[in-house]
């Protein structure tokens, strides 16, 4: 099974969908926008969030793909949009943070 950052950059999208998200992402507040697009209550942690996040767009591309009339670009940027906010959440979250003191004297 591949970690969720190998699943984020395995994803091959057009690249007008992936501009118009990267678009969006600095707006993109989890507490406001998640509940509406995973359609639950409580914020889930951010890992879950991520995969649910992939299994929406998942979904989203399949019907893109069958070329259904169903197919709302909006929502797939709304959904690309969160998966970038939640990607960077956490990276920033589990990257170690490393503090250099350089050469000054204490």
């Amino acid at each position: 099974m591949q970690d969720i950052f190998t699943q984020i950059k395995s994803l091959k999208r057009p690249a007008l969908l992936v501009r118009a998200a990267r678009f969006g992402v600095d707006e993109y507040r989890r507490e406001k926008h998640l509940p509406r697009i995973l359609r639950c209550e409580s914020i889930p942690k951010t890992a879950e969030a991520i995969l649910r996040l992939l299994d929406t767009e998942r979904e989203i591309q399949n019907t893109k793909s069958a070329s259904a009339n169903s197919y709302d670009v909006a929502k797939h940027i709304e959904v690309l949009i969160a998966i970038m906010g939640e990607a960077r959440l956490l990276h920033a979250t589990s990257k170690p943070q490393i503090a250099y003191a350089g050469s000054q004297a204490v």
